[in-house]
């Protein structure tokens, strides 16, 4: 098995299946003098709601999340001491999005990294593959904490659904951790096929699907049991196979979606809640409950521990990292045949072998 040691506080990747284990299980050290916190604040003090602010928020579209909030979880989380501690997860994503760069045979003279956080896909690229890097977040804090790389870059200020750039800039755009935070995810997929240029590839990242699954059943039981009734924790996400069709409609060919299951393993729920705080993915949904009571979360973390829990006391926490590959159209790229133009049946095909036969001495 493929083993991932960090030098933060958690971790393990088990890939699809990647395994991750916490250091205070005995793999890794716990970072000294890590200050407690409760259990119930998972988000920064939130600012007053008003309807303006809503509605300036979102797209044309859907208004799921406030992107105001999402801003401040992450200035927040990038101000935390030792904030590089809770970007196992980013980091090991990032590599796996880069890799995908690689196996494409080409270099590209521009490229867009959006929502690139710390950069953490620019330091497992070379210039041999991308000559100039353009790195766009929300978080200003976050940009100057980039990690270094041997790519020349530009840092922008830019938010993921109101892209500042022309059409036909970049030859690739990518993005990592970042998207499942945007409200109108089929306008930002159009907005990303505007800025490339034809025969230009996208390759991204999001988490998806059941993401979280255990979290979120622990504190819909442990409420249901102590309230009488729940309320979401755990921000809606995107199903896999959603993304080809969004993606197809925003104009891309040639797409190509994959998934991969990364279960961190922690000691407790407490912490799992913890590193999301410290990842700035706590939930910005607007219908979100800002309160989580003592007696729900411990309930919870009794049910986290009973229904997925390891003899040896830890949790489990399983992310569903959906990939996308999708290309601008160009005139070059390959086309399927018209239908009814093959020369060849299949039903030929058998006869194939006993005519080599025939012909050999």
């Amino acid at each position: 098995m493929n083993k991932l040691v960090s030098n933060s506080r958690t971790r393990v990747l088990l890939t699809c299946r990647t395994w991750f284990a916490h250091p205070q299980r005995g793999v890794l050290t716990a970072a000294p003098n890590t200050p407690k916190r409760r259990p119930a604040s998972l988000n920064p003090p939130p600012p007053q709601r008003t309807e303006s602010r809503r509605h300036r928020s979102g797209g044309a579209g859907m208004n799921v999340f406030d992107r105001e909030m999402k801003r401040r979880q992450r200035k927040w989380a990038a101000s935390l001491q030792g904030s590089q501690q809770f970007d196992y997860l980013r980091d090991e994503v990032g590599s796996r999005v880069a890799d995908r760069v690689y196996d494409i045979a080409r270099t590209f003279p521009l490229a867009l990294d959006l929502g690139c956080g710390k950069s953490h896909i620019a330091q497992h690229l070379s210039k041999d593959v991308v000559e100039r890097l353009v790195l766009a977040d929300t978080s200003e804090d976050r940009l100057n904490q980039r990690s270094a790389c041997e790519i020349p870059t530009q840092c922008v200020l830019a938010d993921e659904e109101y892209l500042p750039f022309p059409e036909n800039t970049f030859d690739l755009v990518l993005s990592s951790m970042s998207m499942h935070w945007i409200n109108d995810l089929p306008g930002a997929f159009k907005q990303i096929q505007s800025v490339l240029k034809p025969d230009g590839v996208f390759i991204g990242a999001v988490v998806g699907g059941e993401t979280l699954f255990e979290l979120r059943c622990s504190l819909q039981l442990a409420e249901t049991e102590r309230e009488g009734g729940f309320s979401p924790h755990i921000s809606p996400y995107t199903a896999v196979s959603d993304l080809g069709n969004l993606m197809g409609q925003a104009g891309f060919n040639m797409l190509t979606v994959d998934l991969d299951e990364i279960q961190v393993d922690y000691p407790s729920i407490f912490e799992v809640m913890t590193d999301l705080q410290g990842m700035g993915e706590s939930n910005c949904a607007w219908n979100r409950k800002s309160v989580l009571h003592r007696d729900s979360m411990l309930a919870a973390a009794a049910i986290y521990q009973e229904m997925y829990g390891h003899p040896d006391g830890g949790v489990p926490a399983t992310f569903h990292v959906l990939y996308m590959i999708g290309w601008k159209p160009h005139e070059s790229q390959a086309r399927p045949a018209k239908r009814g133009s093959a020369t060849v049946s299949f039903s030929d095909l058998t006869q194939v072998g006993r005519t080599v036969t025939k012909e050999t001495p």
